[in-house]
């Protein structure tokens, strides 16, 4: 019983392109480790770009210098 975690940034990810990830990951491990794909939880956190960090930094600052 596969559990897969993914966190983004919450910066727009669209339903579909959630779905493209639960989709691919699910046959990521239906096609590498024969898992049951009735039994394969994918969840999907988004995560704010304050509360992550790269660095010293939060992604915030990070995206605001990208930006300037």
């Amino acid at each position: 019983m596969p559990y897969v975690n993914i966190k983004v940034t919450d910066e727009n990810v669209t339903k579909e392109q959630k779905q493209a990830l639960i989709q691919g990951t699910t046959q990521l491990l239906v096609d590498v480790l024969n898992k049951n794909p009735a039994t394969t939880f994918v969840v999907i956190d988004e995560v704010n770009t304050d509360n992550w960090g790269i660095g010293f930094d939060q992604v915030t600052t990070l995206r605001q210098l990208a930006h300037t």
